[in-house]
């Protein structure tokens, strides 16, 4: 749709030819007087203006485009593609040329006359005709939003990073209290021991039997033996809590290789069936033939498998079907971990991917926190779908090509 015109502009066009010299002479100071309300109007405003002409010549710009791309005040007649060589004139020019709806918008970094991070408009001066009469382009300072958007994030993560510290130490002290309480009836027993030759002396003065029952070394020695491995076992506790942890909050970036996923899951499946079938649970996989290959990591992909797998063995408690799928769509490959527990609740299921949030009596709550985080580090995603007394099953989706990110983004909409 054209651009309306000014209806002082429309009445003069109508009888211009009728006009004598003083009434073109109204008219000429009625416009310098638009002209001068229009230019007042525009060096008012933060936001950049800059008119560039067919030929990608400036012939117009305010106050706001000095500050902040630092054009001189005589830079008039200059080329586009050398005041701004981060814009693509050449893609804004055709789509000018073309015709139609075309507004450009994009966003970059500019260092000169300070650093700042710029977004940018571009519309044709003649609407949506064919031909070109020039381009209107719109800068806008967006560096306080940036900043302010980085500043949100940075607070989430270390909001993330608190919740993360204040949980793990929560986790660490149960096994920490436990293994302090055990050191101290060891310490006892050892006390028992230290003291046994003294009362050995005095059993042999009295002869007092009752004495001797006091200290039995080979009771001691199972007391000992029995708080030494509740602490080896809490030791072990503590290292697992630690490595989970370690494992959420220093995340490594995926060394994508073309594999295909079927691999990855028969190499899982391989490495887990005797745990899985020693609690009574049957596994079952549904490989689709002839997978297209993708870019993975296949280390860290397995990893995602074994905590999904192992999630769903521990949800069966009386045995089961776990079962193990893959497919593909046009862009994606997926798989799946069905199992036929007991589900998860709808109240649970918001919750299942939260830091040291779980179900289970044993765990660290931080195994579903990981898959979500290596999933997305491979630009995947992943669905979850439960029902009560049926069972739940996890899919993973991942991109058949490697996505490189996009740090300015630009889109011109047709």
């Amino acid at each position: 749709m054209a651009a309306p015109k000014s209806s002082f502009l429309d009445k003069v066009l109508g009888r211009i030819g009728r006009l004598d010299a003083e009434g073109l002479q109204t008219v000429v100071q009625r416009l310098a007087r638009e002209r001068s309300f229009l230019e007042t109007l525009f060096n008012t405003i933060e936001d950049g203006v800059l008119v560039v002409d067919e030929q990608g010549r400036v012939i117009y710009f305010n106050q706001a485009v000095t500050q902040l791309i630092g054009l001189p005040p005589d830079g008039e007649e200059k080329l586009v593609a050398e005041i701004l060589p981060e814009v693509d004139w050449e893609k804004i020019s055709r789509a000018d040329h073309g015709g139609g709806a075309h507004v450009t918008r994009l966003e970059f970094e500019v260092h000169y006359p300070r650093p700042r991070f710029l977004r940018l408009y571009a519309a044709p001066l003649d609407g949506e005709a064919k031909g070109s009469s020039g381009v209107a382009l719109i800068l806008h300072d967006a560096t306080e939003a940036r900043q302010k958007t980085f500043a949100a994030i940075e607070s989430e993560r270390v909001q993330a990073l608190t919740l993360l510290a204040a949980s793990v130490a929560h986790e660490i002290g149960n096994p920490l209290n436990a293994l302090h309480i055990h050191l101290q009836l060891m310490e006892r027993e050892v006390k028992k021991l230290k003291g046994a030759p003294a009362r050995e002396k005095q059993l042999a003065r009295s002869r007092d039997k009752t004495l001797a029952a006091a200290v039995d070394p080979a009771e001691t020695g199972k007391k000992l033996e029995q708080y030494l491995n509740v602490a080896k076992g809490e030791i072990d506790r503590l290292d697992y809590i630690v490595t989970q942890f370690l494992g959420a909050i220093r995340p490594t970036v995926p060394q994508l290789k073309i594999v295909s996923l079927n691999a990855v899951v028969e190499k899982t499946v391989e490495l887990l069936r005797p745990e899985v079938e020693n609690r009574s649970v049957t596994v079952k996989t549904r490989l689709a033939r002839n997978l297209t290959a993708t870019p993975v990591d296949a280390t860290q992909m397995q990893q995602v498998l074994v905590n999904l797998v192992k999630n769903a063995a521990q949800a069966m408690t009386t045995g089961g079907t776990l079962t193990l799928q893959t497919g593909e769509t046009n862009d994606e490959v997926w798989v799946s971990v069905a199992d036929t527990g007991g589900g998860i609740p709808q109240e649970q299921i918001n919750r299942i991917f939260e830091p040291f949030y779980t179900t289970k009596k044993k765990g660290s709550g931080l195994g579903l926190m990981i898959v979500q985080r290596i999933v997305r580090a491979h630009n995947g995603r992943i669905e979850l779908e439960s029902h009560v007394g049926k069972g739940t099953t996890f899919r993973v989706w991942l991109p058949l090509h490697e996505r490189k990110p996009r740090l300015l983004a630009a889109k011109t909409p047709g």
